[in-house]
């Protein structure tokens, strides 16, 4: 057991911290679509050329340099406008800065990997948990030059990171290449110009609580209108006062439209972002706030009634039902779903597999035990090595987009959800408890064992089956159940109750005279009280 990691203790994972709606413009006019294509171009300029000023800054931006450029972007715009810019600089930003730490990580771990085994001999096998040496010489020697390769990599990276240079595309890195490879992509060169403007365009409002329904830059009434402030160079394009121009259509957010329809009627702060689909060539709002900190359920309390476990898998979600004592309740259930195709087809799997599963754990009143899932660290190929159907198995699995819907689908019907350390649940879960749960008509797979796992750590119970003590120790000759009674249930150890048999002279379990003194058994250091036997007169009649 010295070998094994430490797990760590099961929590409720909290409710989302926000939510967001979106909603397409539709009958949108000629010169709606216009007016939109130009602010959504100038403002972007403005976002690129901020962005540019922040990654030049580095670490040694500070508040007064925020100050100056929102009051250069001011100038060009609004002051709100300005503001949104500012704020969507530091986010991308930071979001950079945190992939280029993953980034040093991964690569110090594939290096870390290489040196290891290069140190092996050639065709020494690995240990239990660590790989052993590299098959051939010509495999050995490829790796040698990968290992400088990677250390090259990381002394740059890690360069970077001292000095707080990051490289960031507006527009996403993976279309700018695209546009060297038009044919590859499946596009012409007028379809990737239209999708890297799009892409590059800003038009985007933070909202402001006690403003006119929450925000002054993108308005949104009760009524469906939407109205933009535009920049101080496009105000002559303005169709209402104060320099707005409201759109022809009307927006109606059909999901959570009530919670939006209170928010704005109560002033209260909403963001908004519109943006346009080029393959439907389409118009869309998206609107999104913040929720109030909800204090969580206590752990003790989702234990309660039992839980679901529910173990993910590249196909289908596995789930059993257990009691609050760890027992396996019912049959194991199966949620399928497949990620192949579009990404959209693929989200749609996922949000279909997930509400089934949702549905059938409000109906038994049930909480969710999850796996904390994180395989950022587990995509490697020098980890894997030559097991590419596997590596692409798991950098297939979208855990962290199954988790954050689970989570908030999961707030909406009131299921609590208990996330759990993920070490050998497969691998103990098949061990302790598929030959035990399979019986002549139910044939439990690996996943479904590990579905019970995963419950009976949420529930705080080891996953290891009671082990039966050997039949000399026993109390009974029959057999012994392995399912233990908690040590503060009644009557736990006083004698079982009679089972239905058939009857003989003897007085079966749980009756007679003496059937609850355990000292008026024949057994060793007790001494039985013997009577002797009468029989009754027998019936002259029947």
């Amino acid at each position: 057991m010295g070998g094994l990691r430490q797990v760590t203790a099961s929590f409720v994972v909290p409710g989302p911290s926000g939510v967001t709606v979106r909603s397409s413009l539709k009958g949108l006019t000629g010169q709606d679509d216009a007016v939109l294509r130009q602010v959504g171009a100038l403002l972007g300029s403005l976002a690129s050329r901020d962005l540019k000023a922040r990654c030049t800054a580095g670490l040694d931006h500070d508040g007064e340099q925020w100050a100056r450029r929102k009051q250069a972007l001011t100038g060009e715009s609004t002051s709100r406008w300005a503001g949104s810019i500012t704020k969507s600089t530091h986010d991308q930003w930071a979001l950079a800065r945190r992939g280029q730490l993953a980034h040093i990580q991964n690569l110090r771990a594939g290096v870390e990997a290489i040196a290891r085994r290069l140190l092996q001999p050639i065709g020494a096998k690995g240990a239990k948990g660590a790989p052993g040496g590299y098959r051939s010489r010509r495999e050995w020697f490829a790796k040698s030059r990968r290992l400088h390769v990677l250390q090259d990599r990381l002394e740059q990276v890690r360069a970077d990171w001292e000095v707080g240079r990051v490289r960031v595309v507006r527009g996403s890195k993976k279309l700018a290449r695209a546009r060297h490879h038009l044919e590859t992509a499946g596009l012409s060169e007028e379809q990737w110009r239209l999708r890297w403007e799009a892409e590059r365009w800003f038009l985007q409002a933070d909202g402001e609580s006690g403003k006119q329904f929450g925000n002054e830059t993108i308005r949104v009434a009760p009524t469906g209108e939407v109205s933009i402030r535009l920049p101080a160079p496009l105000a002559g394009l303005a169709n209402a006062p104060h320099g707005r121009y409201v759109l022809a259509c009307r927006v109606v957010f059909r999901h959570r439209g009530e919670q939006w329809a209170d928010r704005i009627a109560a002033n209260r702060a909403v963001a908004y972002r519109i943006h346009y689909d080029t393959d439907r060539n389409r118009w869309y709002v998206t609107a999104s706030w913040q929720n109030p900190p909800v204090r969580t359920v206590p752990l003790q309390a989702t234990r309660a009634g039992g839980l679901a476990g529910v173990d993910m898998n590249a196909d289908h979600l596995a789930a059993w039902r257990l009691d609050e004592h760890g027992n396996p309740v019912g049959e194991p259930r199966r949620f399928d779903y497949q990620l192949d195709g579009t990404a959209q087809h693929r989200d749609a799997q996922v949000r279909h597999a997930l509400i089934r599963l949702l549905h059938w754990t409000a109906r038994h009143g049930l909480s969710l035990a999850i796996e904390d899932l994180d395989f950022a660290a587990d995509k490697t190929r020098e980890k894997h090595g030559r097991r590419k159907r596997f590596r692409k198995l798991i950098s297939g699995m979208p855990t962290a987009r199954l988790r954050a819907r689970l989570v908030s689908m999961a707030a909406e019907l009131g299921v609590t959800v208990v996330a759990v350390d993920p070490a050998y649940t497969s691998r103990w879960g098949a061990q302790h408890w598929q030959k035990p749960l399979t019986t002549k008509t139910r044939k439990p797979t690996r996943h479904d064992t590990a579905a019970v796992a995963i419950g009976r750590r949420a529930l705080g119970c080891p996953i290891r089956r009671r082990t039966a003590p050997p039949p000399p120790h026993r109390s009974d000759a029959v057999g012994h159940r392995p399912v233990q009674a908690r040590p503060d249930s009644p009557g736990r150890e006083g004698p079982r109750p009679r089972m239905p048999g058939p009857r003989t002279r003897s007085a079966g379990a749980g009756r007679g005279a003496k059937a609850g003194h355990q000292g008026a058994h024949n057994r060793s250091g007790h001494t039985a009280e013997h009577e002797s036997w009468h029989q009754d007169s027998l019936p002259l009649s029947l």
